[in-house]
């Protein structure tokens, strides 16, 4: 049974940093499934940016609302799979007028179900600010706040990142992970 990893923290924070050295570190084939959508030049170069950080080490793959397939997909090929990141994923899902809290339920599941890939989850923790002052930012704020309780659950492992220092909430922090994180 593959232990499976929920990394959570604020924007720069070093979530990404960490969940790549936990893949690289968890298996000898990893993917990385990316659910941004480049729909600007400054979001091209910042995807840019990330696929030329970890070029050779990862197998990309996009996809920005069905991520549960992908996921199965992905499992078939890879020992490990990190998504990154949910928040996008369910921004992408509310600009498409999808069902949000049912696709959590069929990641919920689909992870449950998973157990041939090691899957860690990346996300922005957006529930530690003000409350947002238009309805669809608190929307998204909610239901990142519900999906992560839920994920949180299905994972073994649980960490949240500040500041380049990642905090164990649930699980073991393995002793050959970096104590300190470092994002360029």
């Amino acid at each position: 049974m593959q232990r499976h990893v929920l990394v959570l923290g604020g924007a720069r924070s070093g979530k990404t940093a960490l969940a790549e050295r936990l893949a690289i570190r968890s298996g000898g084939k990893p993917a990385y499934l990316a659910t941004a959508e480049a729909l600007d030049s400054e979001m091209r170069d910042r995807v840019a940016t990330h696929q030329r950080g970890r070029a050779g080490r990862f197998t990309t793959i996009e996809e920005p609302l069905a991520l549960s397939q992908a996921l199965t997909r992905a499992a078939l090929d890879h020992d490990v799979v990190l998504v990154d990141c949910l928040t996008l994923w369910i921004t992408n899902l509310l600009i498409a007028n999808k069902d949000v809290a049912g696709a959590v339920s069929e990641l919920s599941a689909t992870l449950t179900e998973l157990d041939t890939a090691r899957i860690i989850l990346v996300s922005n923790e957006v529930g530690l600010g003000i409350v947002p002052d238009n309805a669809l930012a608190r929307t998204f704020r909610d239901l990142a706040g519900s999906a992560h309780q839920r994920l949180a659950e299905i994972c073994d492992d649980v960490y949240f990142v500040v500041a380049g220092l990642p905090m164990t909430l649930k699980g073991e922090y393995p002793a050959e992970a970096p104590g300190r994180i470092h994002e360029a």
